[in-house]
């Protein structure tokens, strides 16, 4: 400021006063470019945590049944258990791409496990099980719990050191998830010079799955998966070598785990889930933190506190339309030949639909063209949706009707057939009334 003249009058001083307000609001943000959630309204470090594995921990003392050490996978089938995470989920993940990347190799993935908002991770060997639930208010939080024989496992919350790789551009700036595709080399370092991508269900299955294993069966289509890259060779990924595998490649000690599969299908909700939650967390951030910049503006200027601004309309529609695209996949892949899963994982996971009164439910997986039967993610029934504040669920609900009426024709809907948004608004008006969705025109 030095060399500018300044004023002291009301007008000025309320000016600079507006100046303060927009840095302490929305200073740190422009510079991480993503959400500064360890601030209020958020305070996301600060909050006690709702989610399952915080109502595991603090139902230790209660409890009476005890846990069951497994002397080759310690606490992991127990947690399995205890969280109704199914083992058919079971994905493997050879890059070093995580916390204990001195575990992980070809010969030793890592394990990942999850339901609708929870994720376990293990390595045969390692001295943690990575656990994270979704919290409806703040969205994924992150645990470990160390590999040690004892009367039960202490469940320790995440003091940051998750949030390097699970609060960034790549998780929409909050606290999230992520899959990756990257080309491995032979010890499951990634090659980062050949680029690395965060895939989801928009991305084309030839980009996907790069240091994972992978079992089914997907005709034509290709991926790389299975495969180790060798930049010494001209033809350095052989997508087809890693190619309909119903088995884990013999480098891997497959004996070592729940399961014999890293099922094709499991990944492909994985992929798409994350990124849910992602938007999920994203919708309920930016709707919470532009109510609270609107306050603090309206006292600086001294209105109405709950006094509505066009720019705060405008953040809570742009997050509403954004989540809205992600639970109906919009930009979803075409898949050019059917997927099929070689587990129990498509039978398990559908049998948790919600059922209309035609049998329809938003858990029926189509594989043939595209992932869902009906293109609308199920985490529309979860806690972290119908808990989404009211300011954002209004807008939501208008767009719906919009979407599934064909009053709108947008590009980003296009995906969506008539008879796609008649059955999708049949079975959320049955099966999700407090979307107050007709079931009919």
């Amino acid at each position: 400021m030095i060399g500018l003249p300044f004023y002291f009058s009301k007008r000025c001083l309320m000016g600079w006063s507006i100046v303060v307000v927009l840095w302490n609001v929305l200073g740190s943000t422009a510079v991480k470019a993503q959400f500064d959630f360890d601030r209020p309204p958020i305070d996301y470090s600060n909050s006690t945590s709702h989610d399952a594995i915080a109502k595991l921990a603090s139902g230790f003392e209660s409890e009476s049944e005890p846990w069951q050490w497994d002397d080759q996978k310690g606490w992991l089938p127990e947690l399995l258990k205890r969280l109704k995470v199914p083992d058919s989920s079971q994905t493997l993940v050879f890059s070093k791409t995580s916390l204990q990347i001195r575990h992980i190799s070809p010969e030793n993935p890592r394990a990942l496990y999850f339901s609708d908002d929870v994720y376990l991770g293990w390595i045969p060997g390692g001295d943690l099980i990575e656990l994270s639930a979704v919290d409806p208010q703040i969205g994924p939080v992150f645990y470990s719990i160390e590999q040690k024989r004892s009367t039960r496992p202490k469940i320790e919350r995440d003091q940051q050191r998750c949030m390097t790789c699970h609060a960034t551009s790549k998780t929409q700036g909050v606290p999230g998830y992520l899959v990756r595709s990257v080309f491995p080399g032979a010890d499951g370092h990634p090659l980062y010079n050949l680029g690395t991508i965060t895939t989801d269900h928009t991305s084309a299955l030839e980009d996907r799955f790069g240091g994972w294993y992978v079992t089914g069966t997907h005709g034509d289509i290709r991926h790389r998966g299975n495969v180790i890259a060798n930049p010494r060779l001209e033809r350095m990924f052989d997508r087809d070598q890693g190619a309909n595998l119903l088995d884990v490649p013999t480098r891997a000690a497959i004996q070592r785990y729940p399961t014999n599969t890293s099922d094709i299908v499991a990944l492909m909700v994985l992929e798409h889930q994350t990124q849910v939650h992602n938007f999920l967390t994203r919708a309920n951030y930016e709707t919470r933190l532009a109510l609270d910049y609107q306050r603090t503006m309206n006292e600086a200027l001294g209105r109405s506190p709950d006094e509505p601004s066009d720019s705060t309309n405008r953040r809570i529609a742009s997050a509403a339309e954004d989540l809205l695209k992600c639970l109906l996949l919009s930009g979803e892949a075409y898949l050019e030949s059917p997927i099929a899963g070689n587990s129990e994982f498509v039978t398990e996971y559908e049998r948790l639909g919600r059922i209309d009164s035609q049998g329809r439910s938003l858990r029926q997986l189509d594989l043939n063209q595209r992932l869902y039967r009906y293109s609308c993610s199920p985490l529309i029934y979860s806690e972290s949706f119908t808990s989404l504040p009211d300011e954002v669920l209004v807008v939501i609900r208008k767009r719906l009707n919009e979407i599934l009426s064909d009053a709108d024709q947008s590009d980003e809907f296009q995906h969506l057939s008539a008879s796609d948004r008649a059955a999708l608004r049949e079975i959320l008006a049955e099966t999700l009334p407090s979307l107050g969705l007709a079931a009919s025109d």
